[in-house]
């Protein structure tokens, strides 16, 4: 892991999604590069696609405040929409999954063919490997860009856990935070549990995060 002072800056609170508040690595270098250089993505339609609480909604915040973009929930993707979406330049749709409106998405895109638009999808599985029917729509599918959030690696969980124990006023040491590192699982969703977790044993046991607890709550 490396030693840098940049790790220990002061994080501004996540609900914000403030583009400094966004810890690039080379876990997410890739896909937060793209977002960042629109529109010369190469296609139209960029899938971004990682586990849960890998950050796929803080990158579309900071697509929506740089370039401007509608933002919609894939569920409420209906014909109305569609005629709203035709006086907008970009379109981001979260939670992409299988129960998508296949008729809609496949007109979406024919719209943004049509007009140069484009789209930044968020899912948790590329969508060109979602249990899609509609034939026409597999096609325009596989013809995207897509950009894959990696399982973090040593600076990144360094700096989700400095930021979150400075949010939530937790005062840890140095060699605690490197002992979690080594041992905590490789998946966003476990840290963020661990996080909690500790918070709630320390509040519950009314004592400072020490290895024993760390420990603890490392089994659970």
């Amino acid at each position: 892991m490396k030693e840098s002072k940049q790790l220990l800056f002061k994080f501004k609170n996540l609900k914000n999604y403030n583009i400094d508040d966004f810890f690039v690595s080379e876990s997410n270098f890739f896909a937060f590069n793209l977002v960042l250089n629109w529109p010369n993505w190469g296609k139209n339609i960029l899938n971004i696609y990682g586990e849960k609480y890998s950050g796929k909604s803080h990158l579309s915040v900071i697509f929506q405040k740089k370039f401007g973009a509608n933002k919609i929930d894939a569920k409420n993707l209906n014909d109305n929409f569609l005629t709203e979406f035709k006086t907008h330049q970009n379109l981001i749709i979260e939670n992409f999954d299988e129960n998508i409106h296949e008729k809609n998405m496949y007109s979406l895109i024919n719209v943004v063919d049509r007009d140069n638009k484009f789209i930044l999808i968020n899912s948790i599985t590329p969508i060109n490997q979602m249990n899609i029917k509609l034939k026409d729509l597999i096609s325009r599918l596989n013809n995207c860009i897509f950009a894959k959030i990696n399982n973090p690696d040593d600076d990144l969980i360094y700096a989700i856990l400095i930021k979150n124990f400075s949010d939530k006023q937790l005062q840890i040491k140095k060699k605690y935070i490197e002992y979690i590192i080594k041992n905590i699982d490789r998946s966003y969703e476990k840290i963020y549990e661990f996080i909690n977790k500790i918070d709630q044993t320390s509040l519950k046991k009314k004592r400072p995060i020490d290895l024993k607890i760390i420990k603890e709550v490392l089994k659970k």
